[in-house]
């Protein structure tokens, strides 16, 4: 996980509709950059459900919710039309973005180790600076608790 103070890594990354994102589209504004395994699966879709229900009072605080996963940009849209979500999936097959943010580690689920997405939150504030991370995040009330 990248330390409080660091500059946050720039990234180039398609969204659910294939449209282009960098860093820098958010300049001058907050960045809530959560990280998570896989779409439509239990947790993550709590998770991107609360994120969309609370997305008009993130950005009231001036902060924009973004979501990043290893699906695909068609898998993103199918779980964004699935779930009626109204927050922007980044898609990063090639895991460049979830490499530089420091979330692809070594996971152990029923004996079993993996490597893969560990579910992270980062606020990044107007500068690109990261102000608060968080890498034992709770899907169904990471949206709630980040509000507060």
């Amino acid at each position: 996980m990248l330390e409080i103070g660091t500059k946050a890594p720039d990234f180039t990354l398609p969204d659910q509709n294939g449209t282009i994102h960098t860093l820098k589209d958010y300049a001058g504004g907050k960045l809530l950059l959560y990280f998570y395994p896989k779409d439509n699966t239990s947790g993550c879709t709590k998770q991107a459900m609360a994120y969309s229900a609370l997305k008009e009072s993130f950005e009231a605080k001036g902060i924009t919710v973004v979501g990043v996963s290893r699906d695909s940009v068609a898998s993103h849209k199918k779980f964004e039309e699935a779930r009626g979500l109204t927050i922007t999936l980044l898609s990063d097959t090639e895991r460049t973005v979830i490499e530089a943010y420091d979330v692809w580690k070594e996971k152990k689920m029923c004996g079993k180790v993996s490597m893969g997405v560990v579910r992270t939150t980062y606020l990044i504030d107007e500068d690109g600076t990261i102000i608060f991370s968080n890498d034992k995040v709770k899907a169904a009330e990471d949206a709630e608790r980040m509000l507060k």
